[in-house]
């Protein structure tokens, strides 16, 4: 028998209560709008048509971690479509002048039902996890580089729902000082450590044991119905887009990255250009306000400039509201970095005013970014510019650096929704950025913007 998750069963029950309550109370409340009562069979047919579409979407196949994003939007489409077939089909079986405001009230009823009743879920599930209430105790498979990186990650992010239990190594590499889970035993060891840890889910890394001992691990993790998941060799190469042919029995797997050259990347340099004038219109007034603040608190100038690397290396001047005071006698900036922190924050004496402490927290002194959007030096979303200086010197020591000026910088990005803003780990922030690159799409440009808005709340309460 297949194993689901308490979430899976959870998004069913609670995409069934919503999708009937839409229906009914929509149907209740038509009259006081104006609208006929719609036929019951229509009334059936639309949330058996959306459940249906959401489920062929994979809405609730069991998965590893959520996706909410991903979630709405596949449930805002799914009900648009069962709406349409709904529509289009009473059309041509009857000649009813209300079908269409029927049919759009359903819509909108259990597109916002839906989407309230996934928001709650979602958020409480998170909570959940974040507790450790519904966190599934993980085995990884392999103490080296790779899986000791694998359970950083997974403790760094309670809310994936995998909590790292230990290893399962023949021959672990040291731990370092931060890791202190233990290595619980070898290959031969997996039937006692799933019973004594109560492992719900293991994660193959790369390990110096062989492809047969793997393969036996895989084998004996599905039949005592506990989910597994691997670390692909060359995994930084492997992107969202997979080709998959098949030579016989052979898989031969294709990576298809998003081509930075092409023409959807100048489509949303062009994007990008409108959506900033239309921005600057907009936000006019808050910033020529702040700026009038900069000014009466600090003088001139306004504008703090900084030279910056941006696409192919080349420098480009970055705009920004002046948040610090200008150095007295003795003060400096001096940025005495860590090794693998990348710059940011305060550096040296902390200068900032009142003011300035605001508009950091608030990102407002970043809204002058948008003229050099509409000047072409950068984009809405993309990996954040750094100096020249420092990005010559990360190049050079840090692995696939020089891979992030494939693309225009950005006002906010992939990386900086995660967390690694300011003095984080630079070597964290490479890996999301490539990441970005590579799986580019329009709707992921629109995940990081509605993640900014988030992280912006979540920034300013803390």
């Amino acid at each position: 028998m297949r194993f689901v998750w308490p979430w899976t069963r959870g998004c069913l029950a609670v995409d069934a209560l919503m999708l009937g309550a839409a229906v009914v109370l929509a149907d209740l409340g038509a009259p006081r709008a104006g609208v006929p009562s719609t036929p019951t069979l229509w009334l059936v047919a639309f949330p058996l048509l959306a459940f249906g579409l959401m489920a062929a979407r994979g809405l609730y196949r069991p998965r590893v971690f959520l996706r909410v994003l991903d979630d709405l939007r596949i449930v805002v489409t799914a009900t648009a479509l069962a709406a349409m077939i709904v529509l289009s089909l009473r059309v041509v079986v009857a000649d009813d002048p209300w079908v269409a405001a029927q049919t759009a009230r359903i819509w909108a009823f259990a597109s916002v039902y839906l989407l309230a009743g996934r928001i709650v879920l979602s958020w409480g599930e998170v909570q959940a996890r974040r507790r450790g209430e519904s966190a599934r105790p993980t085995l990884v498979v392999g103490a080296g580089k790779v899986g000791r990186l694998t359970a950083s990650r997974l403790l760094e992010h309670p809310e994936l729902g995998l909590k790292p239990v230990g290893y399962l190594d023949k021959e672990p590499l040291e731990a370092g000082a931060d890791d202190d889970l233990p290595v619980l035993g070898a290959s031969w060891d997996l039937d006692r450590v799933v019973a004594e840890h109560g492992v719900r889910h293991v994660v193959l890394s790369f390990s110096t044991a062989p492809q047969s001992v793997l393969l036996a691990i895989m084998r004996r993790c599905q039949e005592l119905g506990v989910e597994v998941s691997m670390v692909p060799r060359f995994y930084e190469k492997v992107v969202g887009h997979i080709g998959v042919e098949y030579l016989g029995g052979l898989p031969l797997m294709t990576a298809q990255p998003t081509n930075p050259r092409s023409w959807q990347f100048a489509v949303k340099y062009a994007v990008d250009r409108l959506v900033a004038g239309v921005l600057l219109v907009l936000v006019s007034p808050v910033l020529a306000l702040a700026a009038l603040g900069v000014w009466a608190t600090m003088g001139r100038p306004i504008f703090f400039r900084q030279v910056r690397a941006g696409r192919d290396g080349r420098t480009f001047e970055m705009l920004k509201l002046r948040s610090m005071r200008a150095p007295r006698e003795g003060e400096g900036d001096v940025a005495e970095l860590e090794p693998g922190t990348a710059p940011g924050g305060v550096e040296g004496d902390d200068r900032r005013t009142p003011l300035g402490a605001f508009l950091r927290s608030t990102s407002l002194d970043e809204l002058p970014q948008l003229w050099n959007v509409l000047r072409g030096d950068m984009s809405v979303v993309g990996p954040r510019p750094e100096r020249p200086e420092y990005a010559e010197v990360f190049a050079e020591r840090v692995y696939r650096y020089g891979e992030r000026h494939r693309v225009k910088a950005g006002i906010t990005g992939w990386a900086q929704v995660h967390g690694l803003r300011g003095r984080t780990s630079l070597v964290d922030r490479v890996e999301w950025d490539n990441y970005y690159i590579e799986n580019w799409s329009l709707w992921l440009d629109v995940k990081i913007l509605l993640l900014t808005a988030v992280a912006l709340v979540r920034w300013r309460e803390a």
